[in-house]
């Protein structure tokens, strides 16, 4: 049985030193460092993330009744809520460097535990985070300046379509020769077919000679973020891309805790749609959003970054031990 690391001493040495430089930049500009919890009583709705989930058999926590096979807890697939409640109490700017855990197939850059960089700034929109973020890739990849597209714009230049405005048939009919057959063909939903485009079509050469900001995603894509007021079609939300490979997602955010509600609610009816068990909505974030201040926040894979700027091909090469060998 082999019980060497996954990663050699070099690469996770090169590691250490990339996430010093990072924990640096956030010091330099007086963002707290925080800690959250990485176990909570509620999940996510999104249909596309699943947690992973386990039960707790200790004594009565706060107000929840003791279950007969305890009080169920998943494991935080980002840092998010938490971090939320705190800018909510009063924080002001902050990051942190956290696991978080997606139980989906492990691949060449996904292993179901990874490490986290999530970041946010009070008082700053999602422009001024892409331009903080600019700043932050170029010292960890030195590449230069980065793109920026609309959503929309990518589309329009890669398939030669509106994504905010075409038919299902005519989305369709822009993606027939990627050869995705009876998954585009017999999909139903609109920004499902939408995802399918953009992964298939414009993930792989958005960004290949330099990072890639896309930014205003569809309304129906929003998340957590807010709705443009120059156009309710689009959210004020961004990723970055670089070399084929998704990097980052932020938001400037929502701080309606009402419009929270109904977004968590509709996706547990898209759930519900697709066989999929609802999730519980933590409702201590939804109540806690009343009191966010308007800040922008972004998560970045940070296994992913140091695969970039260490030019490995796969995620399992700059990770200590992944979850074939833990």
């Amino acid at each position: 049985m082999n019980w060497l690391p996954n990663a050699n001493m070099q690469l996770l040495k090169k590691r250490a030193t990339i996430i010093q430089q990072i924990r640096s930049f956030f010091i330099k500009r007086d963002l707290l460092e925080v800690e959250t919890p990485s176990l909570s009583q509620a999940g996510v709705t999104d249909q596309h993330l699943f947690c992973f989930k386990t039960h707790f058999v200790g004594p009565e926590i706060s107000d929840l009744k003791p279950e007969a096979l305890g009080v169920p807890l998943y494991l935080q697939t980002s840092p998010e809520f938490h971090m939320k409640r705190l800018l909510s109490a009063g924080s002001g700017s902050i990051f942190q460097i956290a696991k978080a855990f997606r139980n989906e197939e492990s691949g060449r850059y996904h292993n179901p535990e990874f490490t986290l960089l999530e970041w946010y700034q009070v008082g700053f929109d999602h422009f001024q985070l892409m331009d903080e973020m600019q700043e932050l890739l170029d010292l960890v990849l030195t590449c230069g300046q980065a793109k920026r597209l609309t959503y929309q714009q990518a589309f329009e230049q890669i398939l030669k379509v509106d994504p905010l405005s075409a038919s299902l048939e005519g989305l369709k009919a822009s993606g027939s020769h990627l050869n995705l057959g009876e998954v585009l063909d017999n999909e139903t939903d609109y920004d499902t077919v939408l995802q399918l485009l953009f992964c298939f079509a414009i993930e792989p050469v958005i960004a290949n000679e330099s990072p890639c900001f896309v930014y205003n995603f569809p309304a129906s894509q929003a998340a957590l973020a807010r709705i443009s007021p120059e156009d309710s079609r689009v959210a004020e939300r961004f990723e970055v891309y670089y070399k084929g490979i998704e990097l980052a997602n932020g938001f400037h955010e929502l701080s309606d805790s009402e419009e929270q509600l109904k977004r968590f609610q509709k996706d547990n009816l898209l759930r519900k749609q697709h066989a999929l068990p609802e999730m519980p909505i933590d409702l201590r974030f939804v109540e806690s959003l009343n009191n966010l201040p308007d800040c922008a926040g972004v998560a970045l894979g940070i296994d992913r970054l140091i695969m970039l700027a260490t030019e490995q091909k796969h995620i399992d090469d700059v990770i200590s031990f992944t979850i074939k060998g833990a």
